[in-house]
């Protein structure tokens, strides 16, 4: 198997040998600490979590997905991930493991593609295809085991999503749509021998929802697929988010039926959610969308909020909504925007989420914000990523304490929530 990955791992310097020999060390956690250079002559104070323990963690699993390929281990890698997956093991912020040992596994067939593509080698046939077609015949010789299936599976989404890039069937030249719609159709047939309800893999129903972005389904065989992944893995909502997106008239929906899906997700996922099943199905179409931002249920969309932050207090989370109220939403904004009386109202939020629920500032989860939640971004140098993150951060932060630091107030965000003092 190695000779048939061998030309992927020679175009990638990270995959020297004596980086081979053993397993991934943990990555060191930073601890907090506070900006060296202070918003307003040093009147705002919040500590800046530079690595969060869940990034760290993230990162750990995606490596030992990358080591176990890279070292041929696929029963290994297999064994492992039918085990995270029957433990639901998940990082602390809610990551499922299974997904990151996946995502680690194809990590270098995908940079390889996704750099040829940017690079003179975009005609390199054997560059663009030897990877993964040494994933074909690995599944190949572990006949066609579930979870080596999944990972092909995913590898081949990606590289479709590398041809297609960021932009729609129409604009996408004739040739990189045609290899675009080849890997989904052939992600599809993978998915196709696997039953993932059966299995009662969440993994691999997810993967055959975003399949679907290859094909042309119905918006019912569209939500009834989420359904049956949502009822499964209620506890992670990027599949609701998933759910709202793909129920845009854009993909394979409608208005309609991205209310509809909204409140019965926000019913069947009430015991765990309260009315935030309603919030995460609309959370990235509101941002995606003027006219379903135009369309929702603002008060609900408020209710599940709150019941978002009642069921996970963490800072993670509360980055997350308020990077998504200060930064995302409103950055959806367009020209004629006929959801600007709700964006508002909801981006209002911000206010409550930072004075009764920060107490940090996770600069990845808000410059992942400012670009809309975008997954498949090219981020190029993560300092400078997350270094945009804090400074977007600061920014909102200075906005909404304006006239506290105007009238000669120090505001310090501490464990125990927010002080303001005269100075």
């Amino acid at each position: 198997m190695l000779k048939r990955i061998a030309p992927i791992a020679n175009r990638l310097r990270s995959l020297a040998p004596r980086r081979q020999a053993q397993a991934p060390k943990s990555p060191r956690v930073r601890r907090l600490s506070v900006p060296a250079a202070l918003v307003a002559e040093d009147r705002l104070n919040i500590p800046v979590n530079e690595r969060a323990l869940e990034e760290c963690e993230a990162d750990l699993i995606r490596e030992r997905g990358r080591f176990l390929v890279r070292q041929e281990r696929w029963g290994d890698l297999a064994h492992a991930m039918r085990q995270a997956e029957a433990q639901r093991d998940s990082t602390q912020g809610g990551l499922p493991s299974v997904d990151l040992l996946a995502f680690g596994a194809r990590a270098d067939v995908v940079e390889s593609v996704e750099q040829a593509l940017t690079s003179e080698s975009a005609d390199d046939e054997n560059l663009l295809l030897d990877g993964v077609m040494g994933f074909e015949a690995a599944l190949q010789d572990h006949q066609g085991d579930p979870m080596i299936a999944l990972v092909v599976a995913l590898t081949h989404i990606d590289l479709g999503w590398a041809w297609r890039g960021q932009g729609w069937p129409e604009a996408t030249p004739p040739r990189h749509e045609r290899r675009a719609n080849a890997h989904f159709d052939r992600a599809r047939t993978l998915l196709s021998r696997q039953c993932g309800a059966t299995l009662q893999s969440p993994a691999l129903l997810a993967a055959g929802c975003a399949a679907r972005a290859g094909g042309s389904d119905g918006a019912l065989a569209v939500a009834d697929e989420y359904e049956t992944l949502i009822d499964l893995a209620p506890e992670n909502p990027r599949h609701m988010r998933a759910l709202g997106n793909h129920m845009l008239p854009r993909w394979f929906g409608s208005y309609g039926a991205l209310e509809l899906e909204a409140r019965r997700t926000a019913v069947r996922t009430q015991f765990m959610w309260g009315a935030g099943g309603y919030a995460w199905v609309y959370f990235d179409a509101i941002v995606l969308d003027a006219g379903a931002c135009a369309r929702v249920d603002v008060p609900f969309f408020l209710d599940g909020l709150r019941d978002i932050l009642r069921a996970r207090p963490d800072q993670e989370m509360v980055n997350l909504l308020t990077a998504f109220c200060c930064v995302a939403l409103p950055g959806g904004a367009g020209g004629n925007d006929p959801g600007r009386d709700n964006r508002a109202r909801i981006a209002a939020a911000a206010d409550w989420l930072i004075r009764d629920h920060l107490t940090e500032i996770h600069p990845l989860i808000w410059a992942h914000a400012s670009d809309r939640f975008v997954n498949n971004l090219h981020v190029r140098s993560s300092r400078q990523f997350a270094s945009r993150g804090r400074a977007d951060a600061l920014r909102c932060l200075s906005a909404l304490f304006a006239d506290e630091i105007r009238q000669g107030q120090r505001v310090t965000f501490t464990p125990d929530g927010l002080r303001l003092e005269a100075l």
